[in-house]
């Protein structure tokens, strides 16, 4: 009867994990991206991977193979001299090594690119506050704060009485995205008002600490295929609500994103110096009833 349990529960988990669902709950990998720079750095780690799993198999197989081929019952004895073979020692030290310079010469080449933000055509500056995050449209006078949004605020509360699995994308929404263009390459000038904040944005293969006092500095290119909403979090932990500082990017086409842009500044421009003083005036000089 416990055997039955057993085959029961081991079928229902196989069942439940091979749903889409889980699927994408259990996301162990990283994500390919929407960048080009993020599908090379996929691509990298991919290709590491296999690597070590070829290594593993080998050394595994070859460690197996020697305990079964050469175990005591089979009239092995074991030698007591140190062996030296010169020609294995060339072989594991040399092989290593052009492993790693194939891994390394890659690798290298897009940990420089990463880091050339020249010819941005954007630059956002982004600051980590606890907790929430600020964005800075350099030079258009725009500013956006993004804060968790009401519904999953409401539904983390102790009391709340509201079942979080009710709330659509339950911590991982904000009340103000950040709004970028597709096609176009912008620069992020990231650092923090308060204690140490990391932005990390899997879909760009981004993850840059915000220190207060110090700028980290990133760029992404998007394709302008992939406009939608990608999601990130605060990967460094920054305080008690840590966890409620998630972070979403909007991306849209260029047209999409000037009108968005001449919009939030035509609503965060502030009033006319001159117009307010004489508005003023006429107020002074109004007769009173």
């Amino acid at each position: 009867m416990n055997m039955k349990k057993l085959a029961t529960a081991i079928a229902t988990v196989t069942v439940a994990l091979a749903s889409p669902a889980a699927f994408a709950a259990w996301t162990l990998n990283m994500t390919p991206g929407i960048t080009a720079i993020s599908r090379r750095v996929y691509d990298l780690h991919m290709i590491m991977y296999w690597w070590c799993v070829a290594i593993a198999i080998f050394v595994f197989g070859w460690m197996i193979y020697s305990l079964v081929r050469f175990r005591k019952s089979q009239g092995a004895v074991p030698d007591t001299k140190l062996v030296h073979n010169t020609k294995a020692e060339i072989i594991w030290t040399v092989l290593p090594v052009l492993i790693l310079i194939i891994m390394a010469v890659p690798a290298t080449r897009t940990l420089i690119e990463t880091d050339d933000a020249s010819k941005s055509e954007l630059t956002i500056r982004i600051t980590g506050y606890q907790w929430k995050w600020g964005y800075q449209y350099v030079d258009s006078g725009v500013e956006v704060l993004s804060t968790l949004d009401h519904a999953s605020n409401a539904a983390r509360q102790l009391g709340s009485g509201i079942d979080p699995t009710t709330v659509p994308d339950y911590l991982l929404n904000v009340d103000h995205p950040l709004v970028v263009p597709a096609g176009v390459k912008v620069r992020l000038l990231i650092s923090a008002q308060d204690v140490i904040h990391s932005w990390w944005v899997p879909a760009l293969a981004i993850k840059k600490d915000a220190i207060p006092g110090f700028v980290n500095e990133a760029w992404f290119k998007i394709d302008t295929d992939k406009t939608g909403l990608y999601r990130g979090q605060c990967a460094e932990l920054c305080g008690r609500d840590h966890g409620f500082m998630p972070i979403v990017i909007d991306v849209r086409s260029k047209a999409d994103f000037e009108a968005w842009l001449k919009t939030q500044q035509a609503m965060q421009r502030p009033a006319d110096p001159a117009a307010a003083a004489v508005a003023t005036a006429g107020d002074a000089a109004a007769p009173t009833g």
